[in-house]
């Protein structure tokens, strides 16, 4: 018993000896005490109002029943996206109608109601829809010509009765120096037919009113060209056989609704030399020009603008003899109408 207590005061010791290092190192070092534990509180969590509180909340819906359900859709053909827009032509692939579509007599209605009692009425749907006649006049140029010297003044009127297909057509052009007597004066009686859209065929005479005393065949056509060009051309044969032609073009340039630049040009050929009119074999004269007007309203519009004239050739020399200016430059001012 003895030496079972020395063996373990001997262990004893020697732990502490080697504990008392270990203890001198962290000697003069103060440790932080340990925290305490949390303690959970007891006390209720504040708790928020209910914004919805007091409402009454509905019930969510019942399910509907999916109207698609029970379809078997594996043996329908939906198609694709693409093949969607193909199938629609849309108005610029429509089909063309089939043949037989235009198989059938021209006027079915006959075999039906009678040749003859189709035949008033088409009469009366033409005179009501169709040949109705009207009268139309226009005053193209009616102008006083500023000139070096020499102030002049020039019309040109036009105009016609009928239908939209035939009209009878009537001209007139002339011009003059004021203090003088009339240089130049003409008037056309035509008849005219509808060949085109806006194209009409005319024919008819010419009786020139200043001058030997001159009358012409005429034939020509009248009409408007892509991009709105107003086209008056005619050939001229005389009682004696002289040939001459005219071409005039005019362009109506808007600007606004009331203000329109119209510029024209306007070229006299003859197959021969003229000396009684003095005109020389070729291109006669020329005339550029170049018009301003303002509509008042869309039957009256006063202008003002400028030409060019050239006489060509032949006609240069003959207007030498004259004593005037092949070539003469005019300001102008004038009105223009139609009823």
């Amino acid at each position: 018993m003895t030496v079972r207590l020395s063996i373990i005061s001997v262990a004893l010791l020697g732990a502490a000896l080697i504990a008392t290092p270990a203890d001198a190192q962290h000697a003069g070092h103060s440790m932080p005490a340990p925290m305490p534990n949390p303690v959970p509180s007891t006390a209720p969590a504040p708790t928020t109002a209910d914004p919805h509180a007091g409402h009454m909340m509905p019930a969510d819906p019942a399910p509907t029943a999916d109207p698609m359900a029970g379809m078997d859709h594996s043996q329908m053909d939906h198609g694709s996206a693409e093949d969607a827009t193909s199938i629609s032509p849309g108005p610029t692939m429509e089909t063309p109608p089939p043949p037989e579509a235009g198989s059938g007599p021209p006027r079915a209605a006959d075999i039906i109601w009678g040749a003859e009692a189709m035949r008033a009425s088409r009469q009366d749907l033409q005179r009501t829809h169709g040949e109705f006649n009207v009268f139309w006049l226009q005053g193209d140029r009616f102008e006083t010509q500023i000139r070096n010297g020499r102030d002049g003044y020039l019309w040109d009127l036009q105009g016609y009765y009928g239908g939209p297909t035939s009209r009878f057509w009537f001209k007139s052009e002339g011009e003059g120096s004021f203090g003088e007597r009339i240089e130049d004066a003409e008037v056309q009686a035509l008849y005219s037919r509808a060949i085109a859209p806006f194209w009409d065929l005319q024919a008819g005479v010419r009786q020139d009113l200043t001058g030997p005393s001159t009358t012409h065949a005429v034939i020509g056509v009248q009409g408007l060209t892509p991009y709105l060009f107003e086209v008056d051309a005619a050939m001229f044969v005389s009682h004696l056989g002289d040939v001459t032609a005219r071409v005039e073009a005019e362009l109506d340039q808007r600007i606004t609704q009331s203000l329109i630049l119209q510029p024209r040009a306007e070229i006299k050929l003859a197959a021969q030399d003229v000396p009684r009119l003095g005109m020389g074999a070729g291109i006669d004269k020329v005339e550029l020009g170049v018009r301003l007007r303002y509509e008042i309203i869309r039957e009256f519009a006063p202008y003002i603008g400028i030409e060019q004239s050239w006489h060509v050739g032949g006609s240069a020399d003959y207007a030498r003899v004259r004593g005037e200016d092949p070539s003469a430059t005019n300001y102008v001012v004038g009105i223009r109408f139609w009823f």
